[in-house]
């Protein structure tokens, strides 16, 4: 039976890049209340700010890929978690319809982890090529050579996709994040021997609980910001 080795570091990297997420909700709820005013769409500092937290947390899948599947692919495990991403893609998406119909969530962060940890099965045994796929795909798609636009205009009309989605993350490049991860996961660069201790056992909950706290986080926040905004009315 293929066993994999625990690390403690990517459960980490994954719960410390939720911790960054939750802020930049909250960030983004704060502005949408208007108790705050920035620009969190377009400004440059808050898009680097998401390109990091998407890097680690879509890094994570890759690195995660080569563990759970390091001797041979454990089709039973990446089906059942396939199945938990999918139910959790269509809640996000149903969810986000009704809440803004006009700027619904039809591929975010679970979206793309569903896809591309399908995707990056293909790569979990050569990680080198990997490596070199993963840079391309970056190279490319800032030359404006690699996009989906392709996919998403002939898709728009017939699935009533909305022009504005809250929350969009392509395919391309992101895919360059777990083909990177993969050759991380392979040559344990993440491996730094972090040790235990209240503060880091509690983010590394946090990384292995991440999705159901991805699901639920928001709706927390935005039902607590709403319950203030009523009691005020």
């Amino acid at each position: 039976m293929q066993t994999s080795k625990r690390y403690i570091e990517v459960d980490f990297i994954r719960g410390f890049a939720l911790l960054l997420m939750v802020g930049f909700h909250l960030a983004f709820d704060l502005n949408y209340f208007h108790y705050i005013d920035i620009n969190i769409r377009h400004g440059l500092d808050w898009r680097y700010f998401r390109y990091v937290i998407l890097s680690l947390f879509i890094g994570t899948v890759g690195i995660s890929l080569v563990l759970a599947n390091q001797e041979m692919i454990n089709y039973k495990k990446v089906f059942s978690r396939a199945g938990k991403l999918l139910l959790a893609s269509l809640a996000i998406s149903v969810a986000s319809y009704f809440m803004n119909p006009n700027s619904w969530i039809y591929f975010g962060v679970i979206h793309f982890i569903l896809v591309g940890s399908l995707a990056g099965l293909f790569f979990i045994h050569i990680p080198k090529v990997a490596l070199v796929l993963g840079i391309m795909i970056i190279i490319l798609f800032n030359m404006g050579l690699l996009n989906m636009h392709w996919l998403y205009g002939p898709l728009k009309i017939p699935l009533h996709l909305p022009r504005v989605t809250e929350d969009l993350v392509q395919f391309f490049p992101w895919f360059a994040a777990v083909l990177i991860g993969i050759y991380v996961g392979h040559k344990r660069y993440f491996d730094i021997g972090l040790q235990s201790g209240k503060l880091v056992d509690a983010v590394v909950f946090l990384g292995r609980h991440a999705l159901i706290i991805y699901l639920v986080h928001q709706p927390i926040l935005f039902g607590i910001f709403e319950s203030i905004k009523w009691i005020h009315s």
